[in-house]
């Protein structure tokens, strides 16, 4: 390496002391954008589609989801603080006009920004996990909709369940009460039949 390239790495090191702290400032801005559209997006996500889906699970995964949901939520928005006072430093801070005391007071600002930067990735990450965890929870407790539900109408009343089959014996349906069995409904009772999306409501 020659000696012209060593001056002009130093030369650079001397300038890094200068340009350290707008560059942290820049870097936090970043991660305060990326934190505050995640907090958006996790709680318009929640808000419009999650309450419904939450709703529909048993009530254990329904708490552990809405709690892991509730804990990124909420680390997202301490990331994002600490992202914005990273940024912008501290509210109030004062305008040094001595050299030595600017330069102590950049030192210890490049610090601050430092850390906080590193607590805000942290929580990034730490929230993104969570509401990965929450979605894996809800998949994994969320129960399969029967397919080809029937709403049959008889002489004595209505019924509703999983179709299985037709035939002169009458209509074969799957009940959902627990154990799955299935009931026969004679042929001359059957006044109806049509299909519906849930046996709550008809549809």
């Amino acid at each position: 390496m020659s000696a012209q390239s060593d001056r002009r790495w130093a030369q650079l090191a001397r300038e890094l002391e200068f340009t350290q702290l707008p560059e942290l400032r820049r870097q936090a801005e970043g991660w305060r954008t990326g934190l505050t559209g995640l907090t958006a997006l996790l709680a318009v996500l929640v808000t419009l589609k999650g309450r419904d889906d939450l709703a529909g699970l048993p009530t254990a995964a329904g708490v552990a989801a809405t709690t892991l949901l509730g804990s990124a939520f909420l680390l997202f928005v301490i990331g994002s603080v600490l992202a914005v006072r990273a940024a912008h430093g501290r509210p109030g801070s004062r305008v040094l006009l001595a050299g030595q005391a600017l330069r102590r007071w950049t030192e210890q600002e490049i610090v601050r920004v430092t850390r906080s930067l590193r607590y805000a990735s942290v929580c990034c990450v730490a929230g993104v996990a969570l509401a990965a965890v929450a979605v894996v929870v809800a998949w994994a407790t969320t129960e399969t909709p029967p397919d080809h539900l029937v709403r049959v109408t008889t002489t004595t009343g209505e019924r509703c369940g999983e179709f299985v089959r037709s035939g002169r014996g009458g209509v074969v349906i799957r009940t959902d009460d627990g154990d799955g069995r299935r009931i026969v409904l004679p042929a001359q009772a059957v006044r109806s039949m049509k299909p519906v999306s849930s046996c709550d409501t008809a549809s």
